[in-house]
């Protein structure tokens, strides 16, 4: 499974539109793919997602920090860095993943926080996120 991991994270770390059609030989026909925007089945649906990216956000990219590996299943820690309205954003964030017996990903689930690494860093609603975000902080506290 190490060649396996490290042919994802290759894969990840060299995306582009035209290598997205790599996902069916890396994912399982039936690969499932959770994060937290999206859940679908099937190599076609998780290429449909990394399409999407690249018509959202302008120059999408992933770093793999490091990588943990246990059998068949593995962990990620990643930053994901693009930009999108003249701002560079980075997110940071992990994945969970399962390979089958081929050694191709049957599961793969993304990890992030949406409020802190992607919500709190936008103009309009950055500064509503970060004053919950505050609000709701025990380490705020005060007595």
């Amino acid at each position: 499974m190490q060649e396996a991991l490290a042919e994802l994270v290759r894969f990840y770390e060299q995306l582009t539109p035209e290598t997205v059609v790599q996902v069916g030989m890396l994912y399982a026909p039936g690969a499932r793919f959770k994060d937290p925007f999206n859940e679908v089945e099937g190599v076609a649906a998780i290429e449909h997602i990394f399409h999407h990216m690249f018509r959202q956000v302008e120059r999408p990219r992933f770093v793999v920090d490091s990588s943990l590996l246990d059998g068949a299943q593995a962990m990620l820690c990643w930053r994901f860095l693009f930009s999108s309205g003249g701002r560079n954003i980075e997110v940071r964030g992990a994945s969970h993943v399962v390979f089958d017996a081929d050694g191709r990903v049957r599961l793969h689930r993304d990890y992030w926080d949406t409020g802190e690494e992607l919500y709190a860093k936008f103009p309009l609603i950055g500064p509503l996120v970060r004053w919950l975000t505050r609000r709701l902080s025990a380490t705020r506290e005060t007595g």
